[in-house]
Formats: structure tokens, C-alpha cells, sequence
């Protein structure tokens, strides 16, 4: 596992020479904001001879200090009534940058505290910042033996944050190495392997779907959409079914799909003009679900049930590709019209949530979500934020909200969408014969409303349109669309964020 280990450090005397650390890293939204007088005169003195200290990021030479090393790394806007905590973020990756160029191995972080609300976690966002920022691809660590850059990095003034971070951290680096890394060596069977591997001895209950008769009986969605990988044993369909289950009184359910479209081509209606490359990140609401699970195995809340499974395909282009038109029952027993092969990774969620909502019936306060990088209309509304799309007994109870509320917090931020009548009227019987339609036959990111109903086809797939609210079972179910916050930078090749997977955590432990 490729990640730097978080230490806690009360004693602000570990800024000093001598402590065993090698670098002073301050994310500080003002210099007069230092806490440390030793810190705050040398960044003092060095702005007067230099007029970028407290506006861009910044190594200056500090004698006494731990390795002679201090980075300024300014917090810039954090006044503003628009920001959020992904400025301290910002400023954390950039004095992490830094430190890592001028040597450091060990380098300690103090981040300012802050009495303004919008900052109560500064100093954990800014910590996992620094995870991500040197997060390195599996790929790349497998060709050429890398190491992690720093053996630890030090939290200035936290107090049992180290437990929390590093396991979420944990959780984050499985999630980018599943989401990031190429189609064929993560490919369907090779995600379900490194899964069972990366949980192994971990005290979750795992078990993989493998075989053709059992899969097309079970996802016969999931399978059309994977019909032409058959063929090709390496790409082959896998669903991985992963269970937490606290010790003690259960108080709480949770129920999890995640799509796992290894490489979309589009099938049938194949990507063209380009648009095909990047396509391998298309198993992020996977990743970050497994993610989830291995930061839930390790940090063994309290109280919970969680039941994820992940629906793993290719949807390959071949002489037994589906097609537009045809009708395909799902495993809830609705027929569906195909649109778009195109719009593939609502046919896996709908029959991952099948067999989720059965179980569900019967569980204790349970809730449902699918998680997805499913549309680029998404993008297109809501840039690289996640969406939140609720069916009405979710939003009753402020799922939407609760999320959305711990998102802002967390750096995550997430856009509330409202699903309505109309949704549910694009994927209605326009054919006269009795199904359901999975989509329209044009790009999501041109069409009306093209993230909100794809939720409303899964409501109806899936068999959750029996348990709204005056059904005698309501279920809460919310679609989490991350189409636009799965990766960051290069929009075909950025690194992979796991996200939202601190406010999905944090939605389960603090419930």
C-alpha cells in the first residue's frame, strides 16, 4: 500500500532542530494568525526583504528549525464568504510540493486554527491534501519500484486525529489505485482480485460473482451490458460483494452500489470523435465504494451494517454487443427498452440495487445509495462537484442535506438536485408495449435534465418505485453522481480523488 502514515504531535517544541523532523510546513490564512512566535518572526522578517511571503508559497532557510526548513504556504481567500475548507486544501498541496522538492522526508504540517465554522476540520482536509498530492499510480509504482516520497508527515496540535486520517487515507489509496489504473490491468476480474486481496484478513465478509450461468440469472442487466466481453476471459463480468458488520447492536443499514464500468466504448453506439479516451475511470463509483469499506475495516465503527456490491463490466463493442431497442428484463422484473448502449452504467446500478433493496426490506433504519460517474450532463451543470439526486423518502428525512452539510466541511463539496414528475415520464412506456426506457438516444450532456432521471429509471428498475413513502416498506435511496469529482486536473487523465468518500464515512459514523 503506497501512502505516508499521519502522526499526531501535541508539543509545539517539535518545530525545533533535533525533534526528527525535517521540515516546517505552515498553512496559514495570515502571518499574524501564526501561533508559533518563533515561526511568525522569521516569516515576518522574511517579508520584509521579500513581498511574496504570505501570497504564494514559499521556502525560506530557518536555522534552529526542524531541518532548517520553513515553508509558507498561504491560505488565499479564506475570508471570503463563497470559500470553503478546499482553500487550506490548496494551500497544503502546495507547501507539500515544496517540501518535497527541497529534500524533506519527514516534514512536520501546522495549520491554523480558526474560529470560523467553515473551517472546523482545516487541519485534517489539509492533511489528506497532502495525500493526494503524492499519491503516485499504481501503474508507475509497479514499473518502477517507487517509494513514498515522505516516511511520515507530523499534525501539529491534533489530538487522535492520526487513527481517522490514516485510515481514510488508506481507504482513498485503494479507491485512486482501482479508479486510476489502466483497463486491463484492472480489469473486471483483475479489480475483483485486487479487492479480495486488499481485504484480506480484514474482518469483512467478501465474496465474488464470477460464473456466467449464476451472473446472467442474477444481473441480466449488468450482463447485456457485458455480453460482448464474455468472450475474452480477462474482461469477463465480476460483481464483489462486500459486508461490515459492527460487533454489538446493529442501529443503522447502509447500502451501497457501485458501478464499475471498467472501459466504456459506448457498445453499440460507440464513443466517436475522441471521445472514448479517459473511459477506464468509469469504475470510480466503485473504487470510492471500496474505498468506504477498506477505511470501515479499519476503523471498525460502532453501531452499523454496511452492504456494498460493485457491478464490474466492460462494455465492449463485438459481434454479441446489445443493442438500441432490445428488451431486457431486470432483475427486479421490469422490462427494459435499451436507448443507448451508450448509457450503460444505469443497467448495472438498477440490478445492483435489486438485490440491495431486497435485503434492505428487512434491515434496521436502512438506506440506499448508488454511487456512479454516470453522465457528463453533470458536468456540465455542476462542473467537478458531485450530485446528489434523492427519491422523495430520502429527501423527507434530510439525507440530502445531512450529506451535502458534511461535504462542505470535509472539502467535498456536493450539489443537491430535486428529482420530479417529469424524470419519471422520460423513461415511461413511449412504446405502447409495457416497459421502461433506460434512456433517450442522445448524449446525456445535451440533454434536459440528463442527470436527474437517469435516478428515476433506477428507481423503477430497480424495484424501489414500490417502497416511496406511502408504501408499506419506504426506503430512503439516494443516486450520488461523481462524473465530475471522481478525478481532478487532466479531464481524461487526472489522478483519481476517491471522492466523496470522507462525506460518505462520515455520513455513516455520525448518524
Amino acid at each position: 500500500m503506497f501512502q505516508v502514515n499521519v502522526i499526531d504531535v501535541q508539543n509545539d517544541q517539535a518545530i525545533f532542530e533535533g525533534n526528527g523532523w525535517d521540515a516546517v510546513v505552515v498553512v496559514t490564512t495570515d502571518l499574524a494568525a501564526i501561533a508559533q512566535d518563533e515561526i511568525k518572526l522569521l516569516a515576518n522578517h522574511a517579508k520584509q526583504i521579500d513581498q511574496r511571503i504570505g501570497k504564494t508559497a514559499t521556502l525560506l532557510l530557518a536555522p534552529g528549525l526542524s531541518g532548517g526548513r520553513l515553508i509558507i504556504a498561504p491560505v488565499v481567500n479564506a475570508e471570503n464568504e463563497y470559500s470553503d475548507v478546499s482553500v487550506f486544501a490548496k494551500a497544503a498541496r502546495e507547501g507539500i510540493v515544496i517540501a518535497k522538492a527541497a529534500g524533506a522526508v519527514k516534514p512536520l504540517l501546522v495549520v491554523d486554527t480558526s474560529k470560523d465554522k467553515r473551517y472546523q476540520f482545516a487541519q485534517q482536509v489539509a492533511a489528506l491534501a497532502c495525500g493526494q498530492e503524492l499519491w503516485q499510480s499504481l501503474e508507475l509504482r509497479e514499473a518502477t519500484d517507487i517509494s513514498p516520497a515522505f516516511r511520515a508527515i507530523g499534525l501539529l496540535g491534533s489530538d487522535k486525529c492520526s487513527e481517522l486520517l490514516n485510515a481514510v487515507e488508506t481507504g482513498k489509496v485503494l479507491a485512486r489505485d482501482l479508479c486510476g489504473t489502466e483497463p486491463e490491468r484492472m480489469a473486471a476480474p483483475a479489480f475483483a482480485d485486487y479487492c479480495v486481496d486488499a481485504f484480506e484478513g480484514s474482518g469483512l465478509a467478501v465474496s465474488v460473482v464470477e460464473e456466467r450461468e449464476e451472473l446472467e440469472r442474477d444481473y441480466p442487466l449488468l450482463c447485456a451490458v457485458g455480453r460482448a466481453s464474455f468472450e475474452v476471459t480477462r474482461h469477463q463480468p465480476r460483481v464483489v460483494k462486500l459486508e461490515y458488520a459492527a460487533k454489538g447492536t446493529i442501529e443503522k443499514t447502509f447500502f451501497f452500489a457501485g458501478k464499475g464500468v471498467i472501459y466504456d466504448t459506448g457498445g453499440a453506439d460507440i464513443k466517436v470523435a475522441g471521445g472514448m479516451a479517459g473511459m477506464s475511470r468509469d469504475k470510480g463509483g466503485a473504487a470510492a465504494v471500496a474505498g468506504l469499506m477498506k477505511t470501515l475495516s479499519i476503523l471498525k465503527p460502532k453501531g452499523i451494517r454496511v452492504v456494498a456490491e460493485l457491478g464490474l463490466v466492460r462494455n465492449s463493442i463485438g459481434s454479441d454487443a446489445f443493442v438500441p431497442d432490445e428488451i431486457i428484463t431486470s432483475h427486479a422484473g421490469v422490462r427494459v427498452r435499451i436507448g443507448n448502449t451508450d448509457a450503460e452504467g444505469r443497467l448495472v446500478l438498477a440490478d445492483l440495487l435489486s438485490h440491495l433493496r431486497i435485503q434492505a426490506k428487512t434491515a434496521i433504519k436502512p438506506q440506499l445509495f448508488s454511487v456512479a460517474t454516470l453522465t457528463g450532463h453533470v458536468v456540465r451543470c455542476y462542473g467537478g462537484y458531485t450530485a446528489v439526486v434523492e427519491n422523495k423518502v430520502a429527501r423527507d428525512v434530510g439525507v440530502g442535506v445531512k450529506l451535502a452539510a458534511i461535504a462542505d466541511q470535509w472539502g467535498e463539496a456536493i450539489e443537491l438536485s430535486t428529482l420530479r414528475k417529469d424524470d419519471f415520464a422520460k423513461v415511461e412506456n413511449v412504446s405502447g408495449q409495457g416497459e421502461l426506457l433506460s434512456s433517450n438516444n442522445g448524449p446525456s450532456a445535451i440533454t434536459a435534465r440528463g442527470h436527474q432521471y437517469p435516478a428515476a429509471f433506477l428507481i423503477n428498475a430497480a424495484g424501489l418505485d414500490q417502497h416511496g413513502s406511502n408504501a408499506q416498506t419506504p426506503l430512503p435511496f439516494a443516486h450520488i453522481d461523481i462524473a465530475g469529482s471522481a478525478v481532478e486536473g487532466h479531464p481524461l487523465y487526472g489522478k483519481p480523488t476517491a471522492s466523496p468518500l470522507v462525506t460518505l464515512l462520515h455520513n455513516l459514523i455520525n448518524g
